[in-house]
């Protein structure tokens, strides 16, 4: 791993190294640099700082360390159920209720709240991937 402090340090080093890429393009199946799909845009942010991630949202929510709402620290994963039973879309927790994700074709990396309208009654867990 980076020369990077393992909980809170790191947690906000990989919020930091995200924020970075904002009004990078949404490209499906895309990790990076210059493209991301939203699971892309977590494992390249991850694999920056050494830690290994599975590939799609849905791998990377099983992988995750459960989190709960109250514990939200910058660089954990919230990951969603847009439309369908299984979760199919992963953001990076920034701080301050907002996070960073790859959201759709046609629309860049961008910051978005906890309390949106469309994302919030999606949440479908909160996960750790350090």
């Amino acid at each position: 791993m980076a020369d990077i402090e393992p909980g809170v340090a790191l947690g906000n080093e990989i919020a930091l190294r995200a924020i970075a890429l904002l009004g990078r393009p949404y490209r499906y199946g895309a990790a990076g640099p210059h493209a991301f799909d939203c699971s892309g845009l977590v494992r390249f942010v991850h694999n920056e700082l050494g830690i290994e991630v599975p590939r799609t949202a849905a791998e990377q929510f099983r992988a995750a360390k459960p989190v709960k709402m109250g514990e939200l620290t910058p660089g954990d994963l919230l990951f969603f159920k847009i439309g369908g039973a299984r979760v199919s879309h992963v953001a990076i927790y920034a701080g301050e209720g907002r996070f960073v994700h790859a959201p759709q074709t046609g629309r860049s990396v961008e910051l978005r709240t906890l309390d949106d309208i469309f994302y919030r009654p999606r949440l479908a867990g909160i996960g750790r991937l350090f």
